[in-house]
């Protein structure tokens, strides 16, 4: 990793934090800074003591509305889906409303340090959370990337146990007609105030209600794949009850339901769905646009600023990509040498397995470096699985976390073998197989608040991307074409500070935003489809990848300069990630923290 990318990334953050106002400031807290004075013991207690009942109620409060009374079961099957009301939607803009105004009652100064940390996290969680109820949200249920009925696919995917568990599920399958009307309701009411996700990001969409929509068989639904193949501890004719129970839910309620939803969605939705791009052409669309930068990249730096960042980033990954290009031996220009990649065979797997075989091929690669750079090692593994494919057209090239990476087969012409190590590198291992699941671990080893094991996408995603980077300096880019590859991910990402904030707060087109990732990346046509598209109905998500790395960067440097020969890179890499998802402000206080206490591994608590 060249020290002028590094040095380059710190100074673009100092300037834009620098040029912020007090009023601009990140609105994140960040635990206090070292030498701020320290309660007295017992008012630290009593302000300990009152900050942990007050998480504690929001987070039964939290489970009480999703029917889940198993505080040690997260991922129990659950009887019911939960109500999305607009009702239940006003009770919990009040909640959270009544939260944050008690969490900004507590003086971070009178917590202990663990507790300033969890402060900030939980504030942070608890901001979005008020911002998404305060704009409405969940009057636009539906994007281009993700769907409550995707969402509601999911369930299918988990693993059953008991047959409480199918029981549990068979029970979901009969609220799903409630479910559906619930959310036709809520787009009803965000067409009447046109906040919907663009129209021209909706087309085509309906294909994926289409197929349960159309069946008139149950059992070849994809919500009947948990009864094809059942726990052997269920007796067989238990088993026989409960797959004939599912398959007449899946007929009188879930098959109606899809229906329903597709006429709806055919006939009302699309065609009156707004035609404008912007976010900020939405209601109170400038406010909104900011309150999704500071979700997704914990910040509040604003979209001028965000677009000069990308603008400047993408012409110092030019230049490399350029190098990159020479070294190949290639003699075109760039133009010509993306063409190149984009169309030659030698660049393409010819069958799904074999993309899923060189996958597996790179993650055991890192494995064998692995300890070289981190001290501390999930103990979870991951599976290397295609992405299914009745979601595989609309979903990205891969997407990984706890127990698995999805690679995604469909298409193959579109999924070059050049990028195929940083992808790699950035869904598996380093990236989020291996950060999610040592963030679990450490929450449970150290007895932390389960909302410190929520995902904040600025870290994971940053993290992520870093991963990538990385990888230059583990060897894992065996050619001028891999690293081409690794670099055209990474100008991927800085141009989505480009392309974001110019779709939704510089009046962009998605041509003009699908032609700059097709002038400055070799992503294929389908890729840069997916993903303009994905940008354009999900505002501010695509900000997270690149100004999360810069910030780890940024510490990174700052590191290396402070403490120079003493500088061990697996135990810094170990302090980045024992907080699990952060906010990045408190991201850069810890690593200032572990900068000043000496730079020393920060797992003394935990097994090797």
């Amino acid at each position: 990793m060249a020290s002028s990318r590094i040095f380059c990334t710190a100074a673009f953050l100092a300037l834009a934090f620098a040029g912020m106002s007090r009023a601009q400031a990140p609105h994140v807290a960040s635990p206090a800074p070292a030498g701020t004075p320290a309660a007295d013991p017992a008012s630290q207690r009593a302000a300990d003591a009152r900050f942990i009942a007050l998480y504690t109620a929001e987070d039964a409060w939290r489970r009480s509305q999703r029917g889940a009374s198993d505080e040690d079961n997260p991922g129990k099957i659950l009887a019911q889906l939960p109500s999305v009301t607009a009702a239940t939607q006003q009770a919990a803009l009040a909640h959270w409303q009544h939260v944050l105004a008690q969490t900004d009652a507590i003086h971070l100064a009178d917590l202990s340090p663990s507790q300033r940390v969890n402060y900030a996290v939980f504030r942070a969680q608890i901001l979005v959370l008020l911002n998404q109820q305060k704009f409405r949200e969940y009057e636009r249920p539906a994007n281009s990337d993700s769907t409550f009925w995707s969402d509601e696919e999911e369930i299918t995917r988990s693993h059953f146990k008991t047959a409480q568990d199918y029981t549990n599920y068979i029970a979901q399958l009969n609220d799903i007609p409630r479910y559906f009307r619930e959310n036709i309701a809520n787009m009803q009411a965000g067409l009447a105030r046109g906040f919907t996700p663009p129209r021209v990001t909706l087309t085509g969409r309906d294909a994926s209600l289409a197929p349960v929509a159309a069946a008139t068989d149950a059992a070849a639904t994809i919500y009947y794949k948990p009864f094809q193949s059942m726990p052997v501890a269920i007796p067989p004719a238990e088993q026989a009850q409960l797959r004939a129970e599912a398959a007449t839910a899946i007929r009188n309620s879930v098959i109606p339901a899809y229906r329903n939803l597709l006429t709806f969605f055919r006939d009302t939705y699309i065609p009156l769905a707004q035609t404008d791009l912007a976010a900020e052409s939405l209601p109170d669309g400038k406010a909104y646009y900011q309150s999704k930068i500071l979700e997704f990249t914990t910040l509040t730096l604003t979209p001028a600023q965000i677009h000069a960042i990308g603008l400047s980033e993408m012409a110092r990954i030019h230049t490399e990509m350029l190098a990159a290009m020479k070294d190949s031996g290639f003699k075109g220009t760039l133009p010509e040498f993306l063409h190149f990649l984009r169309t030659d065979p030698q660049f393409y797997a010819k069958t799904p397995q074999e993309l899923l075989m060189r996958a597996a091929f790179i993650a055991k690669e890192f494995d064998g470096v692995a300890s070289q750079y981190f001290g501390y090692l999930p103990r979870e593994r991951f599976a290397i699985k295609p992405v299914p494919p009745e979601i595989a057209p609309f979903y990205t090239s891969a997407r990984g976390g706890p127990g698995v990476y999805l690679v995604n087969t469909y298409d193959l012409p579109a999924r070059g073998l050049y990028s195929l190590p940083a992808l790699t590198l950035h869904e598996s291992a380093p990236g989020h197989a291996f950060q999610m699941p040592i963030a679990a671990e450490v929450v449970k080893a150290r007895h932390l608040p389960k909302f410190r094991n929520d995902y904040i996408s600025a870290y994971g995603e940053g993290w992520a991307l870093y991963s990538e980077r990385l990888g230059t300096e583990m060897g894992m880019y065996h050619t001028p074409y891999e690293t081409f590859g690794m670099l055209s991910y990474q100008a991927w990402r800085a141009a989505r500070l480009v392309v974001d904030t110019g779709i939704h707060s510089e009046g962009w087109t998605r041509e003009q935003a699908q032609q700059y990732l097709r002038d400055n990346t070799a992503l294929s046509d389908h890729e840069i489809e997916t993903e303009v598209d994905r940008y354009i109905s999900w505002p501010g998500q695509a900000l997270s990848y690149y100004l999360g790395e810069m910030a780890i960067q940024s510490a990174r440097t700052k590191a290396e300069a402070a403490l120079g020969p003493r500088f061990n890179i697996r135990a810094f890499h170990d302090a980045v990630l024992e907080l699990g998802c952060v906010p990045l402000p408190v991201l850069t206080d810890h690593i200032n923290q572990w900068i000043a206490a000496g730079g020393i591994g920060p797992y003394p608590d935990m097994e090797k």
